[in-house]
């Protein structure tokens, strides 16, 4: 090999081996960086949908707070006080069994004696006292809210307008709320014609039908049924009690149901009922009494009771529900009950009255075991 290959072939090796050991040679440097590469900008991932919404519900049984000047210091809070953390949710609901007003009641005429006819008013801030303890709608079909005449009705409409509560039950009126983005219909039904009236069911029907068609979820509110603790049963049938028709149960609930409502809750009877699933919906016969201050009987089964919490999605489907336990004491108030007592009688009631059509059934905790 001639000398001058020799000497160029050794130089070419000399700078591979350079290369290879100490990186790319720039300008005789040798530099370990590796050339640089541009990459394409990488897009930040999308954001996670928002949970579809839901909605709390909370529904008590049959509410007075006293009578003619019979009230207790503190209102509203000494009467539910010891119940009031039960009482938060998205929407909580009752039977409001009184008027509200600074009038006499007009029920029973002069008939002060009379042990049959019973009527009852309280003081009208009671309704902000309400709202201050969780109340943002209330049921007024029932047999008292004509207790004070025509007078007490508007008075206790005003007194909650102001409070910020919703009335439902009025006469062909439905009430609207809405709720974490979800429009909700709240409709009243008693056996009466001065309200919305459940011995009507076609018309029932057809309210609820128009409620589903404007709402994204539609609750019936119902005041049905005989009274005591002889009507803890739901029974095939018209029920009577003092001589009036107080509706069909069963005919009724189903029949709002298949109309479009999502959820049935009810009072009335003054004890606790079963519930059932009807088509995937929870109906609550009645909760019974929850505060009659010197006013609603406490004795027996009339002095247990309930909170019941449910929560539904944007397309009035079950996703969970609890009761809350609750005895009522002393003078009429309620508080928890340590025993448990209303989930004992409501799973019993349920078994017996709807075996084999849907018993909505409690586990020992509270929790309503869904639809199977």
């Amino acid at each position: 090999m001639k000398p001058g290959l020799r000497i160029g072939l050794l130089v070419t090796l000399t700078s591979l081996a350079l290369t290879s050991s100490a990186g790319i040679i720039i300008d005789g440097t040798a530099t370990n960086l590796p050339p640089k590469i541009v990459l394409p900008p990488v897009e930040p991932p999308e954001p996670p949908p928002p949970p579809p919404p839901t909605v709390s519900i909370i529904w008590v049984g049959d509410l007075t707070f006293g009578n003619r000047g019979n009230y207790p210091k503190g209102g509203v809070e000494t009467i539910l006080g010891k119940v009031k953390k039960y009482l938060t949710s998205d929407l909580t609901m009752g039977n409001l069994e009184t008027a509200l007003g600074d009038m006499p009641t007009t029920k029973c005429g002069s008939k002060k004696d009379n042990k049959t006819c019973y009527a009852f008013v309280a003081p009208p801030h009671y309704a902000q006292q309400m709202a201050d303890i969780g109340f943002s709608a209330v049921n007024v079909a029932n047999n008292h809210t004509m207790d004070a005449g025509g007078a007490g009705k508007e008075a206790t409409d005003k007194a909650l307008k102001e409070a910020g509560i919703a009335v439902a039950g009025r006469l062909n009126k439905t009430v609207y709320v809405t709720r974490n983005g979800l429009k909700i219909a709240i409709l009243g039904f008693a056996p009466y014609s001065y309200v919305g009236n459940l011995l009507d069911i076609g018309r029932a029907k057809e309210r609820v039908t128009k409620a589903k068609a404007k709402a994204d979820l539609v609750i019936v509110a119902m005041h049905l049924g005989a009274e005591g603790e002889s009507a803890q049963h739901v029974r095939p049938g018209t029920e009577y009690g003092f001589g009036e028709n107080r509706g069909n149960a069963l005919e009724f609930t189903h029949g709002v149901i298949d109309a479009g409502a999502d959820l049935v809750v009810g009072s009335g009877p003054h004890v606790l009922r079963g519930m059932q699933w009807y088509k995937g919906k929870l109906i609550a016969y009645s909760l019974g009494n929850f505060s009659g201050y010197h006013t609603l009987g406490n004795s027996g089964k009339t002095g247990i009771s309930g909170i019941l919490h449910i929560t539904l999605d944007a397309e009035g489907q079950f996703i969970e529900g609890k009761l809350t336990p609750i005895v009522i004491k002393g003078p009429g108030t309620p508080q928890y009950d340590k025993e448990g007592r209303a989930i004992t009688n409501m799973n019993k009631l349920s078994r017996e009255d709807f075996k084999g059509k849907g018993p909505a059934l409690i586990d020992k905790d509270g929790q309503i075991k869904p639809p199977e």
